[in-house]
């Protein structure tokens, strides 16, 4: 199947990694779309005054298409979140540890981990969106559709204050503790 190309990393620093079994996972830092801009203090509150914020998007290729809710598609979403979970704890307090304010957006929640949730849930499908221009096929939970992995796509994000080549390098540096290893 022949999925639409878009907008592709036009902001961002693009870094493409594996995981030991083969699964994909692209990487790119971009400033904010106009949600985050015009919401920010009510997604996340404690980042008042902040004037510059970064926005990573990391999108892990499942072994599913999202487009339907089965007991191993659910699994499976699990499953990748705890990855992103893990990679973005080690990345948001090795940012935070040099004084940059850094935050994950649970994927299931849309709220902060580490600061305090906001009045505003951040949706990251919305944000992928906005700033890669992906497609989004309106379902139950609305489904990214990926350039090269169609509908199987488990997008999640980080917030940051670091300047993107601090964040490339904290990425670069972290994901082969994860398995991840950079390709070209």
């Amino acid at each position: 199947m022949n999925y639409p190309t878009l907008n592709t990393f036009v902001a961002g620093y693009p870094i493409n990694l594996v995981g030991t079994s083969g699964q994909a996972v692209e990487i790119s830092i971009h400033s904010p779309s106009q949600y985050i801009c015009a919401n920010c203090e009510r997604i996340l509150p404690d980042w008042k005054h902040q004037l510059f914020l970064w926005v990573v998007i990391v999108l892990q290729k499942s072994s599913y298409e999202m487009i339907v809710s089965t007991p191993e598609i659910e699994a499976e979403k699990q499953k990748l979140r705890e990855k992103f979970m893990r990679f973005g704890l080690d990345v948001a307090f090795n940012l935070r540890d040099r004084g940059y304010f850094t935050d994950l957006i649970d994927p299931r929640t849309g709220y902060p981990l580490l600061s305090h949730p906001g009045i505003v849930p951040h949706d990251d499908t919305a944000v992928v969106k906005a700033l890669l221009g992906y497609p989004i096929i309106e379902n139950k939970c609305r489904v990214l559709v990926h350039p090269r992995w169609g509908m199987a796509v488990y997008p999640s994000i980080l917030l940051s204050v670091a300047p993107p080549t601090i964040i490339k390098k904290a990425i670069k540096n972290i994901a082969p503790s994860h398995d991840w290893k950079e390709i070209d």
